[in-house]
């Protein structure tokens, strides 16, 4: 017999669904039928499986050793092949710094170059460091990734750098889905883009993606026989610059609606591309990009303003995060600021 005690990061969810992270090598009718012989309780009673687990409720599962090894040997034997421990110095070798680190939540400032979750089997993203990192400090059990595994829960393009949320707790990873999903969460990220800017202002339009050539399209109205979105793009310009004749704007962008490339494609549709954006039209050899041979955007989430709010999280209403910019984006703005005073 096995016996297991609810804790926090598995309280919330379905017994069924549970279960079947726990005994992961075999099917969901298999769990079902011991359900029904009552080989598998929850508090000492027999249970149907859609019960809403709490902390400290008690399972028992009526299977030998030997068994339960069979039919949970599938998860324990991906999480040994699968994750690596991570030490803050390995993490700080490949520029990924935690900024923020709570009971519930990590936020990591994310360099470009690096994937928030992975899109092949041998890629090193954001989500393994983030499982190495907690292993390591023993704040994860390879055992608890059996039952939930810690995520991110917002996704930067890979050549995008700056804040990432990470939710450490089934709670935090909650919490933060919530508010990401009901936009209450401010996100606001610093950009220099070809041009002059002088006004703030508020971009608005419709997004339509074209999934085989990864790239979007921005539209006063929806396109017709296709899926748009409506975009909310809030600009700021908080510096001005010329540089060797060419005019440049770094921009404080308000992200009101999140959706892919965005703010890339939005500040494109209005003739002001973000350096080193090559596929929106800010890549090129020449000007400031070109010295320091950017091969991608120069796009960085800076910061997050958590809302005003109560319960679990109230400790952080109202809450202000921010991540350093990355060392070219320094250079390139001290340069064009010694620009500036020549």
């Amino acid at each position: 017999m096995k016996e297991f005690t609810i804790g926090p990061n598995e309280a919330g969810q379905r017994f069924d669904k549970y279960l079947g992270k726990l005994l992961c090598g075999t099917s969901m009718s298999f769990v079902f039928k011991m359900l029904r012989k009552k080989n598998f309780t929850l508090n000492e009673k027999k249970a149907a499986g859609n019960e809403i687990l709490a902390v400290g409720d008690h399972v028992k599962l009526f299977l030998s050793d030997e068994t339960f090894e069979k039919f949970s040997s599938r998860e324990l034997k991906g999480i040994s092949k699968g994750f690596s421990c991570y030490s803050p110095e390995e993490l700080e070798k490949v520029h990924l710094y935690p900024v923020y680190e709570d009971e519930h939540i990590l936020i990591f400032n994310k360099p470009v170059g690096m994937l928030s979750q992975k899109a092949a089997e041998e890629d090193i993203s954001v989500n393994e460091y983030l499982i190495g990192y907690l292993l390591y400090g023993h704040k994860l059990s390879a055992e608890d990734l059996n039952t939930f595994r810690p995520s991110v829960a917002n996704r930067l393009d890979r050549n995008t750098s700056g804040l990432i949320l990470c939710g450490k707790s089934l709670p935090g990873l909650q919490y933060l889905s919530e508010v990401i999903k009901n936009r209450t969460l401010e996100k606001y990220y610093r950009c220099l883009v070809k041009g002059n800017m002088t006004e703030e202002f508020l971009l608005e339009g419709y997004l339509t993606k074209d999934t085989l050539k990864n790239r979007v399209t921005i539209t006063s109205k929806p396109v017709k026989g296709k899926e748009s979105s409506f975009i909310k793009t809030g600009i700021n310009p908080i510096g001005q610059y010329l540089w060797k004749g060419e005019a440049y704007t770094e921009l404080s962008i308000h992200l009101i609606t999140g959706k892919p490339h965005q703010i890339r494609a939005h500040l494109s549709s209005v003739g002001h591309p973000i350096i080193g954006d090559f596929k929106y039209g800010g890549g090129s050899k020449e000007g400031i990009g070109g010295k320091y041979h950017l091969k991608s955007q120069l796009l960085h989430a800076y910061k997050l303003i958590f809302p005003k709010t109560q319960g679990a999280f109230e400790y952080l209403s109202g809450k202000e995060i921010t991540g350093a910019l990355p060392p070219v984006y320094e250079k390139i703005l001290k340069e064009l600021q010694n620009g500036n005073m020549e």
